[in-house]
């Protein structure tokens, strides 16, 4: 019995693989090498995890990284545009003037027959003449002899208005009154319109045969504002009661200006307008027009931007003008609105709707802090130095 018992237990042993002489290999031998990969349940069972903890910090992280970087393009493009922007604000884009279409002058609107002479050509670089056939005078366009012979043969005469009011008179109108005798409308009858509250403080120049001062009193007003919008009343009613009586032309200024070279008898004509300084190369949506529906003075768009400083014309020309922007004012006034630019937005709108038959180059009202421009190549009227905080009234 004892060997039948032995002998069972040994071949149990074997059958069961626990003899210590046979080898037998692990249960990870019999895994296959490429195990074929099940997909996770898209809703795991009760009781258990999508992702192992350290898989799922280990993406938080990466998610919140990728989102670091994505914040940071986002605020450094932000702040490019923003820099850009104020860039362009400051040192805009200069953009080429449009050129004129016209063959020759012969085509233009004629503001008066010594027009013809005008040459459109000589000045390629720049626009010679406007949409509706006016011409836009530079230097190198016309020969001044011609011109002056012309309007004295026809008998022109120009008064010219500034005001000099508060501080402005101690500060410019001697500049003004002394350089413009050496360059403005030489050779024609020229009256002068100063417009001032202190009549003693004006100037006392020596004026030649054919040239005359007349000194008129005139009520300040407590905002410069107004003295600027009021004086296109004023104008109004001097062309009707002394104006119309002796001169052909008038030409109103600004007194804080200085005259640095010709302006004479080629800026005549029945409608005159200067191209703002700041924006004869600019488009035409940084012009600054009132875009206040309320305002009178509302506009969209336009041809171009005036400037307020220097316009003229035939006396009835400028006379309507003026009466216009007045009422244009005033109408403003009664609804509690105040234009933009005061008297050049209503002027801007006027001579929008009525468009000029003439237009100066920024030749005849240059600003020197500008900088030099190669098509300015000649400055005729320059601004003086503004200095608001001490020349306007509290």
């Amino acid at each position: 019995m004892t060997t039948g018992n032995t002998i069972l237990l040994t071949q149990t042993n074997k059958t069961a693989g626990m003899d210590e002489g046979v080898h037998r290999p692990s249960p990870s031998a019999w895994e296959p090498k490429h195990r074929l990969s099940v997909p996770t349940p898209l809703c795991p069972r009760k009781g258990t995890s999508l992702v192992p903890p350290a898989i799922f910090f280990y993406g938080t992280h990466r998610y919140f990284q990728k989102m670091k970087c994505v914040l940071k393009c986002v605020i450094c493009f932000s702040t490019a545009f923003c820099v850009l922007y104020f860039i362009s604000r400051l040192f805009p884009v200069l953009k080429p003037m449009e050129k004129c279409h016209l063959a020759s002058a012969k085509m233009l609107t004629l503001d008066n027959s010594v027009d013809e002479s005008l040459n459109l050509g000589a000045r390629l670089d720049v626009q010679t003449c406007t949409p509706w056939r006016a011409p836009i005078i530079w230097d190198g366009m016309f020969i001044s002899e011609i011109w002056d012979q012309r309007h004295q043969t026809e008998g022109a005469s120009v008064a010219l208005t500034v005001f000099a009011v508060g501080r402005y008179l101690d500060a410019y109108l001697w500049d003004f009154l002394n350089s413009s005798e050496h360059y403005f409308m030489l050779g024609l009858p020229v009256i002068y319109y100063v417009f001032t509250d202190m009549p003693q403080k004006v100037p006392d120049i020596k004026l030649p045969h054919l040239r005359t001062m007349r000194i008129i009193n005139v009520k300040r007003h407590s905002r410069w504002q107004d003295i600027s919008m009021m004086r296109m009343k004023t104008i109004a009613d001097t062309i009707e009661s002394d104006i119309r009586h002796h001169s052909t032309h008038v030409f109103c200024f600004d007194v804080d200006q200085v005259f640095t070279g010709r302006f004479g008898s080629e800026a005549l004509g029945d409608s005159v307008a200067l191209l703002h300084a700041y924006f004869y190369h600019l488009p035409k949506e940084r012009f600054t027009y009132d875009r206040n529906p309320k305002s009178k003075a509302y506009m969209e768009t336009g041809d171009f931007y005036y400037h307020a400083a220097v316009f003229g014309g035939s006396w009835k020309s400028v006379k309507a003008l003026t009466e216009a922007c007045y009422q244009s004012i005033m109408e403003d006034k009664k609804n509690n609105v105040e234009a933009l630019w005061h008297d050049e937005s209503h002027l801007n709108k006027y001579l929008w709707l009525h468009k000029p038959s003439r237009v100066l180059s920024p030749e005849y009202g240059w600003d020197p802090s500008i900088g030099y421009m190669n098509d300015i190549q000649v400055t005729r009227l320059l601004w003086a130095p503004k200095q608001y905080e001490k020349l306007r009234v509290p």
